[in-house]
């Protein structure tokens, strides 16, 4: 092979693993920077996601972890705010490699609740469909974590 095509690919595959180290680097930062509070852009002329209408059904009173390491079979009662992830000052703990720092919230909104993605990793799942937007919650619901499952119930 000419030495012009060995010092081409050589350079070619040096940017390729900077390209790669820069973005593993970006994904450790973004999980270990504080949290930033949500600015709105009036200006961009963008509402904020509403929370999608969902069948009605009794709304939950508490969460049950149905699958996930230590965490599995406890019970968390809905009131106020539960915050969900790895960081310690989350109401449910997850140890879930899988899991963001501040995962994902369950809120309440009028008499009903609400799950939000706080902008994760790996994403939110309620009965299998990604969390997209603030989504309203029933009695029977699964949200999924990583490998961690949990279940709204009365």
């Amino acid at each position: 092979m000419p030495v012009i095509v060995l010092d081409l690919l050589k350079y070619v595959f040096l940017a390729v693993l900077y390209i790669f180290m820069a973005r593993a680097v970006r994904a450790v930062w973004a999980e270990l920077r504080p949290e930033q509070p949500q600015r709105s852009n009036p200006g961009r002329g963008r509402a904020a996601p509403k929370a999608q209408p969902r069948r009605t059904k009794k709304a939950p009173r508490r969460v049950v972890v149905t699958e996930g390491g230590n965490l599995k079979g406890k019970t968390f009662t809905l009131d106020g705010e539960l915050l969900l992830g790895r960081a310690e000052r989350c109401n449910v703990v997850l140890d879930d490699a899988y899991s963001s720092q501040i995962h994902a919230r369950i809120f309440s909104r009028g008499e009903s609740w609400v799950v939000e993605d706080m902008g994760s990793t790996n994403g939110t799942y309620l009965n299998r469909q990604k969390v997209t937007a603030p989504t309203e919650l029933t009695r029977g619901d699964r949200i999924k974590i990583g490998k961690t499952v949990l279940e709204l119930r009365k």
